[in-house]
């Protein structure tokens, strides 16, 4: 009888954790605030989310801060198992929850007192513009100029590293280069924490489009948790959460909204 008690019991147990809980490798450049500084108190918008998605069906997520090349390379090949804060664009070939966990843009920065600004494909002809590598932005044009200029540091000067944001903004600042793009929340944000760089100006905006959560084509689980993913994204809409988490970032509305 004692057998009989305990089997229900041990089965509901069971039943409630699950068959395998994983440690979900994340990597990719800074990006903060959307992925900041790995085991903060802040670590970022995304890596929030997905904390709370994963650790809901009993995972832990291990997030790590690497050149935003090598990330993806290493993520590819199955050394980890997603990359943070990219758009469809960065990561052909990866699985990606069913809808972006928040917009993010791409932006033109210039020094102080610059008279130039971005108007179209041709005005990036009269800069030396600063980009991280292998960065996709929200425009085909620039990326295909990017693409055809990357050689020739006249017109395209490309940054490496997990500190590459800053190496384009020392450029900047430095007359080096004389333009910029990233995401005007990420430059902003950068700048407060490092005021000695002083300020910049934006001079231009390519649009804005979904990131992601995005997961190896060679692990095995990628698709379920990609699914997690978009369930936990989901119930932090549903309960309020959301929001608040957009809040604490600063990035209130910039929430994909067709959840």
């Amino acid at each position: 009888m004692l057998v009989n008690i305990l089997m229900p019991l041990t089965l509901t147990l069971w039943l409630s954790y699950p068959a395998q809980a994983d440690q979900v490798t994340i990597v990719a450049d800074e990006w903060c605030p959307y992925n900041c500084v790995p085991g903060s108190s802040n670590p970022g918008l995304l890596i929030e989310i997905a904390q709370y998605a994963l650790g809901k069906a009993g995972h832990s997520v291990k997030y790590s801060v690497l050149p935003w090349s090598r990330a993806i390379e290493d993520t590819r090949a199955g050394k980890y198992m997603a990359i943070v804060g990219a758009y469809r664009s960065d990561a052909p070939g990866f699985v990606f929850p069913q809808k972006p966990l928040a917009t993010a843009g791409d932006d033109v920065f210039v020094r102080p007192g610059a008279s130039w600004r971005y108007s179209g494909i041709k005005s990036l002809e009269y800069v030396s513009l600063g980009v991280i590598a292998d960065y996709t932005f929200n425009n085909a044009e620039v990326d295909a100029y990017i693409r055809a200029n990357k050689s020739n540091p006249e017109r395209v000067q490309v940054s490496v590293g997990d500190d590459a944001l800053e190496k384009n903004i020392r450029k900047l600042v430095g007359g080096r280069i004389d333009a910029l793009i990233d995401d005007a929340l990420v430059v902003t944000h950068f700048l407060k924490l490092h005021p000695k760089f002083g300020n910049l100006v934006h001079a231009g905006s390519l649009g804005r489009d979904g990131v992601y959560i995005a997961f190896s084509p060679a692990i095995k689980q990628s698709q379920s948790y990609a699914a997690l993913i978009s369930k936990g994204v989901d119930e932090l809409i549903q309960t309020g959460k959301m929001a608040e988490l957009l809040e604490h970032y600063g990035l209130k509305g910039e929430l994909i909204t067709s959840h």
